[in-house]
């Protein structure tokens, strides 16, 4: 039950910082690019903070766990992930990119089933197919 209310209140936090992220955008005329790089460096000082006594875990994780957080959360996700999303975020009305940008749910058990070993039931395919239908309505012009 844990899980899903933080999966919920990650899902709160991204749509209403979507929202202040597409006005700072705006107001200041600003390149995605800066403004992914201000979100970016809050994100830095704040993390950086809360999980400072944790960071001794880092001798023991080894290179191949820090390089798939490299590689997924600093590359994929973190750069071009949100670099793709303030562009679209700049250019397009939030009702028409968040449902399209927030379909990650989608690739990532995706990723899980082919690669990670993660069953599929019929109940995970229709609501992959759900979501999928419903984005798309929302998104028809």
């Amino acid at each position: 039950m844990l899980a899903v209310l933080f999966a919920i209140l990650t899902a709160a936090a991204w749509g209403v910082g979507g929202y202040f992220e597409k006005k700072g955008l705006k107001l200041g005329n600003l390149s995605p690019h800066v403004g992914i790089t201000v979100r970016t460096a809050v994100a830095i000082l704040i993390l950086g903070v809360i999980s400072l006594p944790q960071w001794k875990q880092l001798g023991n994780a080894g290179t191949k766990s820090i390089l798939y957080l490299v590689i997924g959360g600093g590359i994929v996700a973190g750069s071009i992930g949100m670099l793709c999303f303030y562009a679209a975020i700049k250019e397009a009305p939030l009702s028409r990119v968040m449902p399209i940008a927030f379909t990650a749910p989608l690739f990532g058990a995706l990723m899980g089933m082919m690669f990670g070993g993660e069953p599929i039931s019929m109940k995970i395919v229709i609501g992959m197919l759900l979501t999928v239908s419903g984005i798309v309505v929302l998104t028809m012009s």
